[in-house]
């Protein structure tokens, strides 16, 4: 097929890859435009935009494709069977829905209808789903409302981090759209279900003010965060309001070192546990120092001593 890929960061990149190794032809690849990077500030590529170059595919990078008459005539020029759209970033105006034979095809990383938006791998981490998975969905001008075309589900497992969903989902989606391909689009095809049911929710995109451990809130809650912001943008908390560390994996604990005088952020015992809100507590795995490299508790905690009276903030 003569196609279009549409997509920005490296989840997008294995689907890429995938369908340049099936034979598909990807007539071109629309991706982010370059920003500043490092410490030198210096314009580099998104992570779609360099495996194009890679793999000697042209590029585009508009700013923007709404009002862009000039976009979308090349875009309705190249007669297209199809646009494959992984977490482009840029929404895609009429014109351009409609202009490949089969519509623009997207890759969505959440079992639709549950999680619309910009961040749906972290927003099933944060609510506790034991499921997630892949949508290959027809897309529509709403957001995430158009027809589900296949899905498939992986578990979340209780160690699970936004980083591992990441690279598991990025495959089953790139495996999922080569299959929506080889199926020839019939008139008789019905889609499983429209994805505008009510019982989803909006995943906002992640800030770095999302980074702040607040212990007064249920360890659960905190746990899931956790594995939610890593990697990005990591769970830092100040302990005795000086040290900066950033957690990376923990566990709901027993709070029973914990007494009537206890505060949210007090640390109850030398392996770390603290003490959180509604009467539980949270014991960090793993856990990083900036600057240095990550660790597990038990190493962290023989090199380094916890004052007396020790309390997150």
């Amino acid at each position: 097929m003569k196609l279009a890929f549409m997509g920005s960061p490296e989840f997008s990149v294995p689907a890429l890859r995938a369908l340049v190794d099936a034979g598909h032809e990807v007539a071109v690849v629309y991706a982010q435009p370059p920003k500043p990077a490092g410490r030198g500030q210096r314009e580099m590529p998104c992570p779609v935009h360099q495996a194009a170059l890679d793999l000697g595919l042209p590029a585009r990078t508009p700013k923007r494709l709404r009002g862009n008459a000039e976009e979308a005539a090349h875009f309705k020029s190249l007669g297209l069977d199809a646009a494959i759209v992984a977490a482009y970033g840029l929404i895609l105006p009429p014109e351009f829905l409609q202009a490949p034979v089969r519509g623009c095809l997207n890759i969505h990383a959440s079992l639709l209808p549950r999680w619309r938006g910009a961040a749906p791998i972290q927003a099933a981490i944060l609510a506790g789903d034991v499921l997630t998975g892949i949508t290959i969905m027809q897309m529509d001008e709403g957001l995430d409302t158009g027809d589900m075309l296949r899905r498939q589900a992986t578990a979340i497992g209780p160690r699970d981090t936004a980083g591992d969903l990441h690279d598991r989902l990025a495959q089953i989606g790139a495996d999922l759209i080569l299959e929506e391909l080889a199926e020839p689009s019939l008139p008789q095809k019905q889609p499983p279900a429209p994805a505008n049911d009510e019982d989803g929710g909006y995943a906002r995109k992640r800030t770095r003010e999302d980074a702040r451990l607040d212990f007064t809130n249920p360890a659960v809650a905190l746990e899931r965060q956790i594995r939610a912001n890593n990697p990005w943008p990591g769970s830092l908390a100040l302990l005795n309001g000086e040290t900066v560390l950033k957690f990376l994996l923990a566990e709901v604990a027993s709070a029973e070192g914990a007494t009537e005088a206890t505060r949210p952020g007090d640390v109850l015992d030398a392996g770390m546990t603290i003490a959180c809100g509604g009467g539980t507590a949270l014991r960090p795995l793993e856990i990083q120092r900036p600057g240095k490299a990550a660790m597990p508790i038990t190493d962290f905690l023989r090199g380094f001593t916890l004052p007396e009276g020790a309390r997150f903030f």
